[in-house]
């Protein structure tokens, strides 16, 4: 008969293995002084370091189990394999890289426990917490930025944590969503298991002394293309209606930009057509990949051929509602720009709702769907 575990450690690693050998005994003295059964899932993304003889060591002393991964890399999906293949029903993850201290990993399970939490996070930010002294301001703007940018979803204090406890049921409930980019694994949840109930407990975060920090230019743009997903996912139309917008507006820069050009070699008529056809055509091409990422492996001609045909109808409707308002009210007959404002909001939301539903319409708005983004 298998043991009840109460707590699943989950923490992701690549060359890390100089850190596990500190940092599993002082899990391991943790559970010990406080009376948890545990299992500690280390998810190793193939590193030539050693780490496999290293935790076959530990775990003649640990509950330690390992897992390699050789075909994928990444600690966000890393830490999903781990979840994937936890066995308790409180499930906890951490970095192997000593910054998380694993004494407050009896204070993170009470918490999630006693205090019916939906999310507890080992947090730098609240009263008690703190980083390391040697922290540069750099290091300290480029955390207290990327905080800044996820308030959108969250107002707990550090949403960029990767020391965290969920249980499995709040898990569960979202893991056909989950799609993260990058590391913040922690804020990935947050936002698609839906927590309401979150408590911070208060850590001192630490610099890490053995191997190299993963932290690159690469993970910070990750990390942007995270935040871009996660607004699609908790906003709907209306992320994709700001972003149609926004892209609407910069059609307009290439517009002047083309004809500014074109008119040194076209005729005026010809250089305002071709200019009109460019901005389309940026327009198209930026609402594919970034506005309905979702739809960018369709036809691209297709596509193509329906968004000129969305442009053309969402310029006729805001024709037809300028000339509309000018000749069916006295007030607008007197203030053309104005009805021309709104006959552009009007052709503008025209064109985002054939685009949105008929350009570049989603088959599967499921878990399948959103991994191909």
């Amino acid at each position: 008969m298998r043991t009840l575990l109460q707590l699943s450690i989950i923490i992701p690693t690549y060359c890390e293995a100089q850190n596990l050998t500190q940092l599993i005994p002082r899990i391991g003295q943790t559970l010990i002084d406080s009376a948890l059964s545990a299992e500690i899932i280390i998810v190793d993304d193939h590193s030539p370091d050693g780490t496999p003889d290293v935790c076959q060591t530990l775990s003649e002393s640990f509950p330690v189990r390992l897992i390699t991964r050789k075909n994928e890399r990444g600690l966000s999906t890393a830490v999903i394999a781990g979840l994937d293949a936890a066995s308790a029903e409180i499930l906890l993850v951490m970095d192997a890289d000593l910054s998380h201290p694993p004494e407050k990993i009896p204070e993170l399970y009470a918490a999630l426990k006693n205090q019916h939490a939906d999310f507890v996070i080992g947090s730098r930010y609240v009263n008690g917490g703190s980083t390391e002294e040697t922290w540069g301001w750099f290091r300290k703007l480029n955390s207290r930025i990327a905080t800044w940018l996820a308030r959108p979803f969250t107002k707990v204090k550090d949403p960029m944590a990767g020391f965290f406890a969920i249980s499995r049921h709040n898990f569960l409930k979202a893991r056909d969503l989950l799609n993260p980019v990058g590391y913040k694994i922690g804020l990935e949840l947050l936002v698609k298991c839906r927590c309401r109930n979150i408590v911070e407990v208060p850590i001192h975060f630490a610099d890490r002394t053995l191997g190299t920090s993963k932290l690159s230019f690469t993970e910070q743009w990750n990390y942007l293309k995270h935040l871009k997903r996660l607004f699609d996912f908790k906003y709907r139309n209306y992320a994709y209606f700001i972003q149609f917008a926004v892209i609407g507006l910069s059609g307009v820069v290439v517009n002047l930009l083309a004809l500014s050009l074109l008119l040194h070699w076209l005729d005026r008529s010809v250089a305002i057509a071709v200019a009109i056809w460019v901005s389309m055509s940026t327009n198209f091409l930026l609402n594919r990949n970034i506005t309905f990422s979702y739809a960018r492996d369709a036809p691209i001609l297709k596509q193509y051929f329906h968004y000129s045909g969305s442009c053309l109808t969402g310029a006729l409707c805001n024709w037809a509602t300028t000339i509309a308002l000018c000749n069916s009210f006295a007030y607008f007959e007197k203030r053309t720009m104005l009805a021309a404002l709104i006959g552009i909001l009007m052709g503008m939301a025209f064109n985002f709702i054939l685009c949105r539903y008929l350009v570049f319409a989603k088959h599967k708005p499921t878990g399948d769907e959103l991994k191909t983004e």
